[in-house]
């Protein structure tokens, strides 16, 4: 049992009525069902966007709905307990739903970044003391670990001299090669990525610390560090990961003055959000050498634009934000989300909850 914000003994549901307010396949509909039998998963998989491929929630923007098929899509998100996603991945969307239905009481966005998306529907206090917003993080830690992996190695090997001899057929006098297992690796951020960053890491050999707000002990994490402390750690750093999520307070966190406490030669692998990172600051520290080279999955504005110097810079590796994505992916979320909604119903505490305050 549980108390109302009134102080009245409210019994927990016993059935939860879940609404796919996104493309979701119907094996993985089927799946939410046999892994927690209490749920019901209402689909109408004409009124939602075909995935043009893995987890597209927001799927085909060709797609239209008729006036009659948005009030019955209408109609059967405003008929929910539970949403699995955001419907259409739209702020606005949510924030009509969440006007419209009182008994809503719990959103899983499928994106690890889902914060900023519930920040942006504009909720009042109210609504979002009374609903839980949940998201994906975790899901796409292993992914996005071996990005961050493949990026400092990228960056220990020289890829971009080991590029720029090959297309130019040249041989050159051999040169050293920097070795992982010698370097130190700080992880900005040892939460559902950074964890699996640094268990990778230290599966490598590579002395790990990372930064932590908890202080709790992460495996594989040799130090860890206080946020306040990322300066100075900076300093003594080889290669550092973010994995941050884009917040006020992470804003531009990595900024010109982080790159000017870190030595020459860093490598950098940015597989959080995008916001982390003062791009500006960042082009510098490449450009003076103080950064070596650079493998970014995110950045501060997306797509990245056709004007943005980071596309041509000779020590930038840029991938398009797809660092995560995985055929796996629907069926992990779906996974996540039947086991949310076991734990829901048992009172027990969700995953990956919303700060609705920061919004992370």
């Amino acid at each position: 049992m549980s108390e109302s914000l009134s102080g009245a003994v409210v019994e927990p549901p016993t059935t939860l009525r879940a609404v796919a307010a996104v493309p979701l396949r119907e094996d993985l509909c089927r799946l939410i069902e046999q892994l927690e039998p209490r749920v019901t998963v209402i689909r109408d998989h004409a009124l939602t966007a075909p995935m043009r491929g893995p987890a597209d929630w927001s799927g085909d923007p060709a797609f239209h709905r008729t006036a009659q098929q948005q009030e019955a899509f209408d109609r059967m998100i405003d008929s929910a307990d539970a949403l699995f996603g955001i419907p259409d991945v739209d702020p606005a969307a949510l924030a009509r739903t969440v006007a419209a239905n009182p008994r809503l009481r719990w959103v899983m966005t499928t994106a690890a970044g889902g914060g900023a998306q519930v920040r942006a529907a504009g909720l009042d206090r109210t609504a979002l003391d009374r609903i839980v917003f949940t998201t994906s993080a975790g899901v796409h830690g292993g992914p996005l670990a071996e990005f961050a992996v493949f990026g400092v190695f990228a960056g220990a090997k020289n890829l971009p001299r080991l590029i720029g001899d090959q297309s130019e057929k040249t041989w050159p006098d051999r040169w050293e090669m920097r070795q992982v297992d010698e370097l130190t690796v700080l992880v900005v951020g040892l939460g559902g990525i950074g964890a699996e960053c640094a268990r990778r890491f230290h599966a490598l050999g590579a002395r790990v610390w990372g930064t932590t707000r908890s202080g709790e002990p992460v495996d594989g994490v040799d130090r860890l560090i206080p946020l306040s402390d990322l300066e100075s750690a900076v300093a003594e750093a080889d290669a550092v990961v973010v994995t941050l999520p884009g917040t006020d307070q992470t804003h531009h966190l990595i900024d010109e003055r982080i790159f000017a406490a870190a030595k020459p030669g860093l490598i950098l692998a940015s597989v959080g959000r995008g916001t982390v990172i003062d791009e500006t600051a960042l082009l510098s520290a490449l450009d003076d050498g103080t950064v070596a080279f650079a493998a970014m999955d995110v950045f501060e504005v997306e797509p990245l634009p056709q004007e943005s110097p980071l596309w041509s810079h000779p020590n930038v590796l840029v991938s398009p934000h797809t660092a995560a994505l995985s055929s796996r992916e629907e069926e992990r979320i779906a996974r996540r989300f039947a086991d949310d909604a076991t734990r829901l119903l048992d009172s027990r505490p969700l995953r990956a909850v919303v700060d609705t305050v920061e919004f992370y």
